[in-house]
């Protein structure tokens, strides 16, 4: 499951080449500042793990989810935050504002229903240890991924405005 998670969520990472990029991202060349990128990996790591330690206390003490609907929760968690961070911290505007590559976009878009239909289906979910996650169960990760996606578009807007931090980074 791991393994897998890695693969699907290089899908989209692997189109990064060929994105979009904003004209004000073009203008002019960024300096690194390792200060700087030190400083975006705190913010951004702690923001993370937050989310992570909240998904496992809702999935394991709200939900009390078993082996499988944990292994299977978590794993769709892990995937769909991953795509959806990458396509909010692959620019400095507020995400929705700022048109990704058709390439970035379709891979994210299918990699994600492929997550979903691994783990929803029965006769794929099987093989791979997955469980069919219940409705509320789904809706909850749904909920969750959302609050980290708009938490993380938050802090990325406060962190560059305090900061200044680099164009390049």
């Amino acid at each position: 499951q791991v393994l897998l998670n890695n693969f699907l969520s290089d899908v989209p990472a692997m189109t990064i080449g060929g994105d979009r990029v904003d004209p004000e991202a073009a203008g002019r060349p960024g300096r690194w500042d390792i200060r700087a990128i030190r400083n975006f990996m705190v913010v951004f790591g702690s923001i993370s793990s937050a989310f992570d330690f909240l998904t496992f206390a809702v999935l394991a003490v709200v939900l009390r989810a078993g082996p499988g609907e944990f292994r299977s929760a978590w794993f769709l968690e892990s995937l769909l935050t991953e795509i959806a961070i990458l396509l909010v911290m692959r620019t400095r505007r507020p995400f929705l504002q700022s048109r990704p590559s058709t390439a970035l976009l379709a891979a994210s878009v299918g990699t994600s229903l492929v997550a979903a239909v691994l783990v929803l289906a029965p006769a794929l979910a099987a093989p791979l240890g997955f469980v069919p996650l219940p409705l509320p169960l789904l809706a909850t990760i749904l909920a969750i991924t959302t609050a980290y996606v708009a938490a993380s578009e938050a802090a990325k807007r406060r962190f560059f405005r305090a900061t200044g931090a680099g164009q390049a980074a």
